[in-house]
């Protein structure tokens, strides 16, 4: 089973695949989060034969919403509607700074190094594994 993982954020949206046995996350590719978000995420998840999406959670650590959970709990309800697949939610903590620290462990933050193009589609691919090693029991 291929699934698709989703880092949404306002402005940027990471995308990763697994590969078709759903056991490794793979960064894919970043996309601007517009109007155009969906159709492009629709598109992808046919072409790639995806069965599943998982969509980061975004919590604070005392697990209260943040305030990007709003607009994504909007994108979970649209995307399974338009793509007609089970979009589930993983929790996810801190994985921008994970993924910026894979290109450059020197920096402490995101901030510092805004301009790696795959950080987003690496941060979905650190929620994607996360599912995935959960469901199969690592």
């Amino acid at each position: 089973m291929r699934y698709l993982g989703i880092d949404y954020g306002t402005k940027k949206i990471g995308i990763a695949v697994s590969d078709q046995d759903g056991k490794i996350a793979f960064p894919r590719t970043v996309i601007a989060a517009d109007r155009e978000a969906l159709s492009a995420i629709v598109e992808l998840i046919k072409k790639e034969e995806v069965e599943k999406v998982i969509l980061g959670e975004s919590r604070g650590l005392q697990g209260e919403d943040n305030p990007v959970q709003e607009d994504i709990q909007q994108f979970k309800k649209d995307l399974g509607d338009l793509a007609g697949l089970p979009v589930e939610y993983e929790r996810e903590f801190f994985t921008s700074a994970l993924a910026a620290r894979q290109f450059a462990p020197e920096e402490n933050s995101r901030k510092q190094n805004p301009a790696h193009d795959n950080l987003d589609a690496s941060a979905a691919a650190l929620i994607l594994q996360s599912y995935l090693d959960r469901a199969q029991g690592v």
